[in-house]
């Protein structure tokens, strides 16, 4: 019988393992971004009894769960929330201040991804001028893509534009989003190509928009098995133009003409799916996956936002909407898995920010709540300035809780514009639903390490943001949603806390209940992939989730 020394019993022990590691640490064919708009952290756990085995409770059972992560900046709007996940940093590093924000330079209120150098790429339409030139920084689908030499593709898909575009970065292959009116198709901007490909021309015609648009919007069990949510019949909720009440069934084919057309499907649970059926379609007609190089696919369901905002989050709407979003992933992972194979793709799920409690409904229960009026504020932070400096024309704009001030006015009544600022500020701490109020020079000056002042710090743009910021009291909403509804943008937990699952390929099974931020999504996924981060990136490699 042959002796077998140590050292090759050792030697043979390391080359296995080597060869285990070897196996393990393949990258992924595939990654897949999955962003659900509007979700809040206790979606997960407040329906989780009534989820199926093969959606989110695979995922939190098969991958790793962060169950404290949180936006680390203001204001929590979807265009920051996308491109600060993907970025690896916050709008004082990227630019992305808001979905709109005043220009200081044009003198106007811009769109985060307008672009007028770029046409419309699918229909005659102006739903296509776009482009993510806004956004200063790099992405990591952006970092993947130069890794590669400009091999593998990117692809952004999302029913809103700027939640295709953003994720997708500078350098993708192709974004696509629906427009909605008399139009009903996806579309896409000549800044990515000069022509739809023949798959996304034979998938708009093969109107499945008008499929889901169909039938009535009815709950997927017995509604009164949803005791996670309040009564349907409440006076917290905003109805379809139509209806007399925001109740169930929501009669889709009837509504459908006094909701703008094809824009209804935005706004109800089937737009998910639909969402899904078209990125399925992506992944099989670009070959995702199938190369010897990483593919990226950006994902984004809107219609839970839609929902949200309409609806409230304790309606028995947005939980209907979770309970059939949650069959739509189920479908999704196993189409991956058929697809791409189970091994080959690596995937994460998170939000674009969370929302609040329809504050109407947190005052009927005694919880302090209330309504900013826009116009209100403004007359009085004019009156300061009048009272102060004789004028009442020094502020140029108020909007996203921001006070920018008119600089050529000022300078023409021989006025410091630091001065201005700062009696603002001191001043409008005193109106009823302000919080706190800050300058700009302090925010420029002063480092804030903790708290709600250093999201605002990471939120604030010196090139872009105006020269008073203002934080309002804990859920305090815009006056437009008095009449029911809810919404987000404020820097408290309501808002910041989601969601965040990484699963497949590279990733640890388990869970955590440290405290990581938005921005540590972009460094991981890079140190998984083996790649650059992006160029702007402030987020850290969140080290438990990766084998």
């Amino acid at each position: 019988m042959r002796k077998i020394s140590i050292f090759t019993l050792i030697f043979s022990v390391l080359f296995s393992a080597c060869k285990i590691e070897q196996k393990t640490s393949t990258k992924p064919k595939l990654v897949v971004g999955i962003v659900v708009d509007q979700m809040r952290y206790d979606y997960l756990t407040r329906f989780q009894n009534k989820y199926g085995e093969g959606g989110f409770k695979r995922l939190l059972r098969d991958g790793f769960s962060l169950e404290n992560v949180h936006y680390n900046y203001i204001p929590t709007f979807t265009a920051v929330g996308h491109t600060s996940i993907y970025t690896g940093t916050t709008p004082t590093n990227h630019g992305i201040i808001s979905n709109h924000w005043y220009d200081k330079f044009l003198k106007e209120t811009i769109y985060c991804v307008d672009d007028s150098n770029y046409t419309t790429i699918g229909n005659d339409g102006d739903g296509g001028k776009k482009s993510p030139n806004r956004m200063l920084t790099t992405t990591v689908t952006d970092q993947l893509r130069l890794a590669q030499n400009m091999q593998g593709k990117t692809i952004g898909v999302a029913i809103k534009d700027r939640s295709a575009i953003l994720p997708a970065g500078h350098t993708a292959n192709a974004a696509y989003w629906f427009d909605g009116g008399s139009k009903g198709q996806w579309i896409s901007s000549s800044y990515y190509m000069n022509e739809l490909p023949q798959w996304v021309k034979d998938f708009n015609a093969s109107k499945k928009a008008d499929e889901y648009l169909s039938k009535p919007w009815e709950t997927l069990y017995d509604i009164n098995t949803y005791t996670e949510s309040i009564v349907d019949d409440n006076k917290f909720e905003q109805t379809f133009d139509g209806q007399d009440k925001p109740i169930f069934p929501h009669n889709i084919p009837e509504l459908r003409s006094k909701n703008n057309n094809y824009s209804i499907l935005k706004a109800i649970p089937a737009g998910n799916t639909f969402t899904s059926d078209f990125a399925k379609a992506a992944i099989i007609n670009e070959n995702l996956g199938k190369s010897d190089y990483t593919d990226f696919i950006a994902i984004s369901f809107s219609s839970t936002d839609y929902v949200g905002h309409q609806f409230g989050v304790a309606s028995k709407e947005i939980q209907d909407t979770y309970l059939r979003f949650d069959q739509d992933l189920a479908d999704l992972l196993q189409f991956l898995d058929t697809e791409i194979g189970e091994d080959n793709y690596t995937l994460f799920l998170t939000a674009d920010h969370a929302a609040v409690q329809v504050p109407s409904y947190l005052k009927s229960v005694k919880i302090p709540a209330n309504y900013f009026s826009n116009k209100k504020f403004t007359d009085y932070v004019n009156n300061i300035t009048k009272k102060h400096f004789d004028s009442d024309e020094l502020v140029e704009n108020i909007s996203n809780f921001q006070i920018f001030l008119d600089k050529a006015k000022i300078e023409k009544l021989k006025l410091e514009a630091s001065i201005v600022a700062q009696k603002i500020a001191d001043e409008v701490i005193n109106y009823n639903e302000i919080y706190k109020s800050v300058t700009a020079r302090t925010l420029q000056s002063t480092s804030f390490t903790s708290g709600i002042l250093n999201s605002l710090q990471n939120g604030y743009n010196q090139k872009f943001s105006g020269d008073v910021l203002l934080i309002p009291n804990p859920s305090t909403l815009s006056t437009y949603y008095k009449n029911g509804g809810t919404s987000h943008g404020s820097g408290y937990s309501y808002d910041t806390h989601i969601p965040l699952i990484f699963y497949g390929n590279g990733i640890q099974e388990g869970s955590s209940k440290l405290k990581y931020e938005i921005i540590d999504i972009a460094p991981t996924l890079s140190n998984l992939l083996q790649i650059e981060f992006p160029n702007g990136n402030t987020g850290k490699i969140i080290n438990e989730v990766l084998k």
